[in-house]
Formats: C-alpha cells, structure tokens, sequence
C-alpha cells in the first residue's frame, strides 16, 4: 500500500520541469535563468556581405538608431552597423536561430554587445 512518501515516475521526471518555471503574478508562465541573447556580425565577413546583411535587415525593421546623431551610430563601422542591424532583426522575430542565419554569417552570443549609450534590444 502506498505511503505517500513514495513518488510516482510521472513526478519524478516532471521536477526539473517545475524547478525552472515561475508563475509570475500575472499569471504567466516565465521561465527562471532563461538566457538572454544577441545576434552579431561574424568578425571575418566581407564589406560586401555586411552590406547586404544590413540592407536586408534594414528592409524589414527600423534601423533608426544607427542615423547620424542616434546612439548607435559611433563606431561608424560596416561590422558595428551590421551587427546592430541584424540583430534588430534577430530580437523583432522571436530570438529563434534561424533568425540569426544570414546566410551563415551572424553570431548568436549571450554575452550583452551594448556600448556606450548603444543597447541592443
């Protein structure tokens, strides 16, 4: 007979599972350590992919911040621009990893890119 002290298979594999999910006040699920991350340029891309990674993103998102005068557009560099380009992109749709493809050259990192007065969303 059982005791109640015992635990069921079920449960036992449904623990971890709970451990990293919170129930906020909303009552929204969220999950706990989730990781945050960026997606950046490869350092080893040409200036005529870093162009096209920009147009591109810049097609498909506001690319605002990296204007003259707007926090983002010092270093006034094609890898800079691209990065933050791709990753308006990257953060606009979802953070999925095939977001951050571009034709196999972005990053994604989980280490904050942000400088200066720049954050990246």
């Amino acid at each position: 007979m059982a005791t109640g002290a015992e635990t069921t298979p079920f449960f036992r594999l449904l623990t971890p599972v709970l451990l990293l999910i919170c129930i906020t006040s909303g009552g929204t699920l969220q999950l706990v350590n989730a990781e945050r991350t960026w997606c950046v340029a490869k350092p080893s891309l040409d200036e005529a992919t870093l162009l096209s990674n920009i147009n591109y993103a810049c097609s498909q998102v506001d690319c605002g911040v990296l204007q003259r005068g707007c926090p983002c557009f010092f270093p006034d560099t094609l890898i800079s621009h691209a990065s933050i380009a791709m990753n308006l992109y990257y953060q606009s749709r979802g953070r999925n990893p095939w977001n951050c493809f571009f034709k196999n050259s972005a990053l994604v990192v989980t280490t904050d890119p942000s400088f200066g007065g720049c954050t990246y969303a």
